[in-house]
C-alpha cells in the first residue's frame, strides 16, 4: 500500500471525480449503455487486481490503477441499484453501510487490526480492496442521497463534504484515532469528488463551468498520470519495503508536488471553462440565426420552438426543442433520423442531471421516465410509428406542464 500523504489524497480525490464522469461518458456519450460498461469495467478491474495481488512490492501505477477502476465500478454499482433496480438512494445508503461494517468487522476480528501500514498479507489485501469497493459505493450513494434529498446542489455539496474532511483531519491532530479518522476521510473524499466533477462539466446556467465528461476525465487523468508517475520514480529511485509501506521521500516535496498538481487542474479548468464559454455563445448565436433562416423560408419551424419560462428545472427549452426535433422526424415516419436526434436529447439530458436533480428531484424522475420510454420506443427491434409518436407526445406533455412552475 502507499504512505497516506498529501499526494495520496489529492490522486484519491481525482480518481473519485473520473468515477464520476468517466462512467457516465462510456454509458452515454459513447452509446455503451450501463450493463456493457459494467461489464467492461468488472473484467478490467479484475484484471488489474490480479496483478496488484501478484506483485510482491507497492508498485504505484498497478496500485493507482485499481483505484482509478474501482472509483468506476463503484459509482456503476450504486448506479445499477438505483437507475436499474429502482432502489432509493436510502436504502442503498442502509444497505452499503452495513455491508461496510460487516466487512470491518469480519477484518478486525481475522486479523486484529484495520491499520493500512499493515496491509502485508493477500487476506488482509483482500478485505482491504473489499473495504475500497464498498467505501466508494457508499460514497455515491450517501453522497446522492444528501444532495438529492436535502437539494445542495454539487456547490453547496463540494463545500460541505469538503468542511467534513477538514473536520477529520482536525478530529485526527486532536488525536483521534488514525484508523477511524482515514476511513471517514475516504468515505466522504467519494462525494467531495462527485461535487467538483459535477461542478466542472455542469452548463454555466446551473451555476458549473461546463467543461463536459471528456475534457474533465482527461483533465484529471493528466493530473494523475504526472503525480503517479513521479511516485514509481521515487519507488525505482528509493525502493520500499513490502506492501504497506510507501516510498521514501519528504513531506514537504511531496506536498509541493500534491498542491501544484491540484493548483494546476484549478488554473487548466478555469481556462478551459471560459474558453468553452467564448465557443458556446458563438455557437448559440449561429442557431438563433439558423433559426430564423428556417423560420423565413418555410414558415415556423419546430426548431425554432419558443423558448420554455425558467422552471424549477432551470431552462428546460434546450430539451423541448430537441423534442419538438424528434416529434417532427417521427411524424413523417422518418424514425430512422429520430432514433439519431433522440441520442442528443439523452447526451444533454444526461450532462444535466447533476444541476437539474438537486433542484426539483420529482420533477427531474417524471421527465426523466418520459426520456426513457421515448428511448425505449426508438430503440426497439421494430419500432412503432404509433408507439414513438405516443411516447414523443407524452414527453412533450410533461415538458409543457412544468411551463412557469
Amino acid at each position: 500500500m502507499p504512505a497516506i500523504t498529501a499526494t495520496f489524497w489529492v490522486i484519491k480525490v481525482l480518481s473519485t471525480t473520473i468515477g464520476e464522469t468517466f462512467a457516465d461518458y462510456l454509458a452515454v456519450n459513447v452509446g455503451l449503455g450501463p450493463i456493457v460498461t459494467d461489464a467492461i469495467m468488472f473484467v478490467l478491474l479484475a484484471t488489474a487486481l490480479v496483478l496488484q495481488f501478484r506483485t510482491r512490492r507497492y508498485t504505484p501505477w498497478i496500485y493507482w490503477l485499481c483505484v482509478v477502476l474501482v472509483s468506476i465500478f463503484g459509482t456503476q454499482l450504486t448506479d445499477f441499484f438505483t437507475d436499474t433496480l429502482g432502489v432509493p438512494l436510502a436504502a442503498s445508503t442502509v444497505v452499503f453501510s452495513v455491508l461496510l461494517a460487516v466487512v470491518f468487522a469480519i477484518w478486525h476480528r481475522q486479523e486484529r487490526t484495520l491499520a493500512i501500514a499493515s496491509i502485508n498479507t493477500p487476506r488482509r489485501e483482500a478485505f482491504y480492496w473489499a473495504a475500497i469497493l464498498t467505501t466508494f459505493a457508499l460514497g455515491t450513494a450517501a453522497g446522492d442521497f444528501a444532495t438529492e434529498a436535502l437539494n445542495l446542489g454539487f456547490r453547496n455539496g463540494a463545500l460541505i463534504f469538503g468542511g467534513l474532511i477538514l473536520a477529520t483531519w482536525i478530529a485526527l491532530r486532536l488525536g483521534a484515532g488514525q484508523v477511524l479518522t482515514f476511513w471517514i476521510a475516504y468515505v466522504l473524499t467519494r462525494p467531495l469528488g462527485a461535487s467538483l466533477g459535477d461542478l466542472l462539466t455542469q452548463d454555466k446556467d446551473l451555476g458549473g463551468l461546463a467543461l463536459g465528461a471528456s475534457a474533465t476525465s482527461l483533465l484529471f487523468l493528466a493530473a494523475i498520470v504526472v503525480l503517479v508517475v513521479r511516485e514509481q520514480l521515487l519507488v525505482s529511485r528509493h525502493g520500499v519495503l513490502d506492501k504497506g509501506a510507501g516510498p521514501r521521500g519528504g513531506h514537504r516535496q511531496d506536498h509541493a508536488w500534491a498542491g501544484a498538481a491540484a493548483l494546476a487542474v484549478a488554473v487548466a479548468g478555469f481556462g478551459l471553462s471560459l474558453a468553452h464559454g467564448s465557443q458556446q455563445a458563438t455557437d448559440a448565436q449561429a442557431d438563433v440565426a439558423q433559426n430564423m433562416v428556417t423560420a423565413g423560408a418555410s414558415g415556423p419551424s419546430t426548431a425554432a420552438r419558443p423558448v420554455h419560462p425558467t422552471t424549477k428545472l432551470g431552462n428546460l427549452s434546450k430539451f423541448a426543442v430537441i423534442v419538438a426535433d424528434v416529434k417532427a422526424k417521427v411524424a413523417d415516419n422518418d424514425l430512422v433520423a429520430a432514433k439519431t436526434r433522440v441520442k442528443d436529447l439523452e447526451v444533454a439530458w444526461d450532462d444535466a442531471e447533476a444541476g437539474l436533480k438537486s433542484r426539483d428531484a420529482t420533477k427531474w424522475h417524471q421527465v426523466d421516465d418520459q426520456i426513457d420510454a421515448v428511448l425505449t420506443a426508438l430503440r426497439a427491434a421494430h419500432p412503432s410509428q404509433g408507439d414513438c409518436a405516443s411516447a414523443v407526445a407524452g414527453l412533450m406533455h410533461t415538458l409543457d406542464a412544468f411551463d412557469g412552475v
